[in-house]
């Protein structure tokens, strides 16, 4: 009954209950406040970049997974370059006996490198051909989307121009793929 009362309260634009977004943002501003306010600056804003390479590098995975399993059927993984393979299942084999870590490990392209992700659709083109205009474009887009991940991902500063770059290659992935 509270529920069904809550809805029509909310439908109103009256809160109820905690505001998750406000909780979010005050664990943020606590876990960031030793640090001076230059560094959270740049950090907060590098924070939106990886948010949106994180979105896009799996939605890639996805992509590749999808695609692979509907044209090659459940053994699907064995159809990636062999090299690809090999170095997925050498980094899935050390994160499982690495039991600390507890995230997903059941995903072989969880562990494919960003940068092996255009190799395996360029060795299915036949697959992918339909969805994008060339392996030209792919390689490009993929590789200048790469630097910039590996960029962020070691905790280095992009310059303004560059988060513009990055929004404009994942907007132009996003319009041809579909999404």
């Amino acid at each position: 009954m509270f529920e069904s009362e809550a809805g029509q309260f909310q439908a109103a634009g009256i809160q109820v209950g905690a505001d998750h977004g406000q909780a979010e943002e005050r664990l943020l501003s606590e876990a960031l406040t030793p640090f001076g306010v230059s560094r959270r600056n740049g950090a907060l804003e590098m924070a939106r970049l990886y948010a949106v390479l994180h979105c896009f590098e799996n939605e890639v995975r996805s992509l590749i997974r999808e695609t692979l399993e509907e044209k090659e059927g459940p053994e699907w993984a064995n159809k990636l370059p062999a090299k690809v393979k090999q170095h997925a299942e050498s980094r899935q084999k050390t994160a499982f006996s690495d039991s600390w870590l507890e995230g997903e490990k059941s995903d072989i392209l969880g562990f494919v490198d960003f940068g092996q992700l255009a190799s395996i659709i360029l060795e299915n083109w036949k697959h992918f051909e339909a969805l994008m205009p060339s392996q030209h474009w792919l390689k490009q887009r993929m590789d200048e989307l790469e630097k910039a991940r590996n960029f962020i991902a070691h905790n280095r500063t992009l310059l303004p121009s560059e988060f513009q770059r990055i929004y404009m290659y994942v907007a132009d992935w996003n319009r041809v793929i579909g999404l």
